[in-house]
């Protein structure tokens, strides 16, 4: 199975086929896609956590006695 796109990756404002890649460096590729992938996740889960976390305290904001002025 051969991609007319492949794979590169840039280090140092360099670009390499990952393919052309050793092993071990291959694997450092695969462990940093891993790893984006991950922190992609939880920012996605952040962002909905936020969104809820806001929710509710303007929820709580709306049951709290106002204060007399």
């Amino acid at each position: 199975m051969h991609s007319s796109e492949e794979l590169e990756v840039t280090v140092d404002g360099v670009s390499y086929k990952v393919s052309e890649l050793s092993e071990e460096a291959q694997s450092q590729v695969a462990n940093l896609q891993y790893v984006d992938a991950q922190i992609a996740d939880l920012n996605a889960k952040l962002a909905v956590f936020q969104t809820a976390r806001n929710a509710y305290q303007a929820s709580l904001q709306q049951l709290i006695p106002r204060t007399r002025q």
